[in-house]
């Protein structure tokens, strides 16, 4: 019988882990759908789109080459006013006059932009010219932001979690290592003298056994034993059971009994789950310190591992970058030359948000806190004084 139990309970627990596991399983999954649809739908749309020159474009070249011609003319003109009139004329360019759709609207570079959307990011370098892709960005962008805010909220109680646990252990290790400086051996001594006190109060505490009760009972020692009374045996027998039973078990059986109570025992669980969205960073209590502190270490780290890659940005500007886009900032005055590898860099970007959002809920609560303080503050000093009157 124990080597059956020993399987079925494993069963048990690795169905219990992928439901507890499901609902967050279930927020990343939707969202990776999400993010591949638009890219498949803005690179078809975008990257086949017709480029039609227009009427700008040919007074762009018209000018460009009568820049040109003066300057092949006349070669003593002034370096100054040509370079003035290029620099005029670059800034009235636009990049869709040299760039072909389909080069900048891949799959992965469609990919990347729709996570600039949902993100909130929207760094600017990427964007839909055609009339319906403006129109399917902003129904794409109505759906795919609360679906990332879900997704933040939801990874966010699991990282309010780990963080409360580590720092609540922290706490504990600091407290116990304070605890041994400050313990001597007069003190230390007395603390087991009153750990064996009480183990010695909790071993007498302990339930009697039926032979002990009839002992005790000083009508059952005048008496024989076959002369007891019925009842107040009985009484003994449902006292001693009431220490000596097991827990019941019949919902286990009921449960395991019957799959479909089973299975419905597992969907409200699960319901569960999905209502406790956003209780744990509720309940996260941690210095704002600490978490300034996390960020930075944070995003230290990927602007060491950043300009790898993307050999233009130092250190400086890769901490600069990653700031800007975790914060969904996202001014867009730093081009990237690889956005693909940056994309695989998606992981970090959430988690970093998901860091930041924290430090700001964190931060939302210190101000609260603040608001309050100040505004009690105030009132008890515009408070009138009260005046005692005479009787």
């Amino acid at each position: 019988m124990a080597s059956t139990s020993q399987p079925l309970r494993g069963k048990r627990a690795c169905k219990n882990i992928f439901w507890a596991v499901f609902p967050h399983a279930c927020f990343i999954l939707s969202l990776v759908i999400y993010a591949f649809l638009g890219a498949l739908m803005f690179s078809h749309i975008e990257g086949n789109r017709k480029v039609n020159l227009s009427e700008e474009y040919r007074n762009f070249l018209q000018n460009l080459w009568y820049i040109s011609r003066n300057l092949s003319d006349n070669m003593t003109e002034n370096e100054e006013i040509f370079k003035e009139k290029i620099h005029a004329l670059l800034n009235a360019a636009e990049r869709d006059w040299f760039v072909n759709p389909k080069d900048i609207w891949t799959f992965f570079g469609s990919l990347f932009f729709c996570c600039t959307v949902f993100t909130t990011v929207g760094y600017g370098n990427t964007y839909p010219v055609t009339r319906i892709g403006k129109y399917l960005c902003m129904l794409y962008a109505l759906f795919g932001i609360p679906l990332m805010f879900l997704v933040l909220t939801d990874m966010g109680d699991i990282l309010a979690t780990v963080l409360s646990k580590s720092y609540s252990e922290f706490r504990k290790l600091q407290s116990k290592i304070l605890a041994s400086k400050l313990c001597s051996g007069s003190i230390c001594s007395k603390g087991d003298e009153l750990k064996s006190r009480a183990q010695s109060k909790v071993v007498i505490n302990e339930p009697l056994t039926i032979m002990e009760v009839l002992k005790s009972q000083p009508g059952v020692k005048r008496k024989p034993i076959k002369y007891c009374n019925a009842e107040i045996f009985e009484m003994l027998i449902a006292r001693e059971s009431e220490h000596t039973k097991p827990a019941r078990k019949k919902n286990i059986v009921r449960w395991s009994s019957c799959p479909e109570l089973a299975r419905g025992k597992t969907m409200s669980r699960v319901i569960k789950n999905f209502d406790k969205i956003g209780t744990q960073l509720e309940k996260l209590d941690v210095p704002i310190v600490l978490m300034v502190l996390v960020i930075f270490v944070y995003i230290s780290c990927a602007a060491a591992i950043l300009p790898n890659w993307e050999t233009r940005l130092d250190f400086q500007e890769a901490f600069y970058f990653c700031f800007i886009t975790l914060t969904t900032i996202g001014f867009g005055d730093t081009q990237l030359e690889h956005p693909k590898f940056f994309l695989f860099f998606s992981l970090y970007i959430i988690i970093g948000m998901e860091i930041v959002f924290i430090a700001f809920k964190l931060g939302q609560d210190r101000l609260i806190g603040l608001y309050k303080k100040v505004i009690s503050f105030c009132g008890e000093k515009k408070m009138p004084s009260k005046k005692v009157y005479p009787k």
